[in-house]
């Protein structure tokens, strides 16, 4: 686990727009974190909470629920946490980042997650749910 010197914890709605205001939501607290928005950190960032949280919308979502965003940043060891939790049985876990067809219109999202993030992977939650989580360098 990392040792936290900064951190955000939010709810969403499991929507479309939940996850549009999630990414959004992450993007300006890395900027107030010192990484402006068109920064490679930012632009990372951006793209594996994006990714993450449509997929907890698209493939997590139980009505009536929402989905949960964490960051962690840890400047000593040079990391950020982002976690995405949602209410989905534990038994969808992702286990690797999937294939895709080159001519396909979706499956790629985490192969990014898979490049951009130091590790990734997802932990079940207690009672119900997962959380998505990815680790990503401060210095790319």
């Amino acid at each position: 686990m990392l040792t936290e010197t900064a951190s955000l914890t939010l709810q969403f709605p499991s929507s479309p727009r939940g996850a549009q205001r999630a990414r959004r939501h992450a993007v300006r607290w890395m900027e107030e974190r010192g990484f402006p928005p068109a920064s490679d950190v930012s632009c990372a960032v951006a793209l594996v909470v994006g990714e993450l949280a449509a997929n907890a919308v698209q493939h997590g979502r139980v009505p009536g629920r929402e989905f949960g965003l964490r960051l962690a940043v840890d400047r000593a060891a040079g990391l950020l946490r982002v976690e995405v939790a949602d209410a989905a049985s534990a038994r969808r876990l992702p286990t690797a980042a999937p294939s895709s067809s080159p001519d396909g219109e979706s499956g790629r999202g985490l192969l990014l997650v898979d490049v951009l993030a130091v590790r990734w992977g997802s932990t079940p939650r207690s009672p119900v749910g997962k959380t998505v989580w990815a680790e990503l360098c401060l210095q790319i």
